[in-house]
């Protein structure tokens, strides 16, 4: 599926409530990487509004006991893709969303200054589904196209910029998957 970017969001995706846990990028033109994550509120429990409800400041700390030390953080990804390949978008991909924290990408310090964080719900063990993996091929398309300084050697695990901080998207998540429905996006183009 082709997806379409215009102001920042993408058409397709559902905007429940938009995060207010973003700031402006010091240069539009410097978006250039990509970092998948992953999510589950609570840990290992999927659907619901707990998620919504984290990236827009209004998660209520006495829901569930995990909430207790997450409820005042300020964090929100551009995107979140749900099990079932629902996509929801929180801040535009022109805003510089508070996902990565702190974080180096080959050799460059504070990723959410130029990345473009996507939220898998998720866990690190659990296998995620092939709706997920079709949906999230479907961005980095999307972004490829219409962010020119991307490129597919700039999509990286939240692991990846953070190690020893974060896991995600962990074990679980197959590269391979997602590079090669890149590769048959690519060959489509081509064709």
């Amino acid at each position: 599926m082709i997806l379409n970017i215009a102001d920042g969001w993408l058409k397709e995706a559902e905007r429940i409530v938009p995060s207010p846990n973003y700031n402006e990028r010091s240069t539009d033109d410097d978006i250039s990487l990509i970092v998948v994550h992953c999510i589950s509120l609570p840990p290992g429990e999927f659907g619901g509004e707990w998620i919504d409800r984290l990236f827009t400041n209004t998660l209520p700390k006495d829901a569930h006991p995990y909430f207790e030390g997450i409820h005042h953080l300020r964090v929100a990804a551009h995107v979140l893709i749900r099990r079932d390949g629902t996509l929801t978008q929180y801040v535009p991909f022109h805003r510089r969303a508070w996902h990565a924290g702190v974080s180096c990408f080959r050799g460059r310090d504070t990723c959410n200054d130029f990345s473009i964080g996507i939220e898998l719900e998720g866990t690190e063990t659990v296998e995620y589904t092939e709706a997920q993996y079709s949906r999230l091929a479907d961005v980095i398309q999307a972004l490829l196209a219409h962010y020119p300084s991307l490129s597919r050697d700039a999509i990286t695990g939240h692991s990846d910029i953070a190690p020893g901080r974060k896991t995600d998207p962990g074990p679980s998540f197959h590269w391979e998957r997602l590079f090669s429905l890149l590769q048959h996006f690519q060959h489509q183009r081509v064709t």
